[in-house]
């Protein structure tokens, strides 16, 4: 079982379903290579990443590297150029940290 956050065209998340791992590749349509891109297909979405439910502040919960900084929730922002979801910015005076990729508040 894996995660796929739904993006728009402005890099929002809009929804998230449970889906298939991403190592089971078996049941994965030949003209495929991976299940974001057969999911993005399946539902006609603008773009679809995997989100690790066990990630938060750039760490997994488990200890170890964490997946695309943190689970994805809806109204995330993707951030393609670094490959995380970060949350809405919680107040104006809100800074993130580009290590954890969650705000900090002064």
């Amino acid at each position: 079982m894996a995660y796929y956050a739904f993006i728009n065209e402005n890099n929002m998340v809009y929804d998230i379903i449970t889906g298939v791992d991403e190592n089971d590749k078996t049941s994965l349509p030949k003209e495929f290579n991976e299940w974001e891109d057969f999911y993005k297909a399946e539902y006609g979405a603008y773009d679809c990443k995997r989100t690790s439910y066990n990630t938060s502040g750039n760490k997994h919960k488990d200890g170890g590297t964490g997946f695309r900084g943190n689970y994805a929730g809806l109204g995330d922002t993707y951030d393609k150029d670094n490959d995380v979801f970060i949350a809405p910015k919680p107040t104006a005076d809100a800074t993130l940290n580009e290590e954890t990729w969650l705000w900090e508040i002064s």
